[in-house]
């Protein structure tokens, strides 16, 4: 994968940043839609989660998930976008508390997530995958394998793959917790987890930074429900301004130029999410 640190190409270096504003089909009862139209601002909120979503130089918004965020809203014709910074595990509270208004960190579309936050159409489909020590000593490739060598599981607290990992039978005192990817990763490198479960994209990450000393295990060897979607996270009441940005992101998706703009973060065509991908699928069978 290519390095993630360079700046978004359509030149966001600042905190907020200024896009035309141009005629579109928001609800008229939509709070967050008449404000944005009216100059008012609207909050990114994401986590540091390379090469997802995550803050540059004076918290810019960074990563595939927000440079296809930007480029659809400035196809709506958004004036004014600010980036506000969570942690991975307030994404839902912050956006439920009203601390910013779209959930642009790369979210799987999941049931229990559905229930608290509404999600675009799908921007993409992505599976998970075992982080392991080089050579994979203990030969790990998915949750079985980790039960069954009685291995040491790290993720990040927030993450579906806890659940995940729970419900396929692994032991709560064989599952580590921490804040976040370098975290998991350190725990990987000092020998106190045997293997990280993430998804790929951000796997793949995590072994580029460990100097070679972590590689991804087999991904094809990951039961088939790990693959999920991801969306973009909405309030309920802001439904006029989802229904407005699906519309747009329709137009966007799979497009050349968009193609070009998140060829950086490594993102390709094998990541589209499909004519076939819903919302509505995925939050009833994830």
């Amino acid at each position: 994968m290519k390095s993630v640190t360079k700046a978004l190409s359509n030149g966001f270096t600042a905190v907020a940043v200024a896009l035309t504003i141009s005629g579109s089909s928001f609800a008229a009862s939509d709070t967050l839609l008449n404000g944005a139209k009216s100059g008012g601002e609207v909050r990114l909120g994401f986590a540091n989660e390379v090469p997802w979503a995550y803050p540059g130089e004076g918290n810019a918004p960074l990563g595939f998930v927000n440079t296809i965020v930007i480029n659809t809203l400035k196809s709506m014709g958004i004036e004014n976008l600010a980036p506000v910074v969570s942690d991975w595990a307030g994404l839902i509270p912050g956006i439920k508390a009203n601390r910013y208004d779209i959930v642009t960190g790369g979210m799987y579309i999941l049931k229990k997530r559905c229930e608290n936050m509404d999600f675009s159409d799908p921007i993409g489909v992505f599976g998970d995958v075992l982080v392991v020590a080089k050579g994979n000593p203990k030969n790990l490739h998915n949750y079985q394998d980790v039960i069954n060598t009685k291995s040491i599981l790290v993720t990040g607290t927030g993450y579906n793959t806890i659940d995940v990992a729970k419900s396929e039978g692994v032991p709560d005192g064989d599952l580590m917790l921490v804040p976040g990817p370098t975290e998991m990763l350190a725990a990987l490198l000092a020998g106190r987890a045997d293997a990280i479960v993430t998804n790929t994209f951000t796997a793949q990450e995590l072994a580029d930074q460990s100097d070679g000393k972590a590689e991804l295990s087999d991904p094809s060897k990951m039961p088939e429900f790990t693959l999920n979607w991801v969306g973009i996270g909405f309030r309920a009441e802001d439904s006029g301004f989802r229904e407005a940005y699906n519309v747009a992101q329709a137009k966007y998706i799979g497009t050349e130029e968009m193609l070009a703009a998140v060829a950086e973060y490594g993102y390709t065509k094998d990541q589209l999410p499909g004519a076939n991908a819903s919302t509505e699928f995925a939050c009833a069978n994830r």
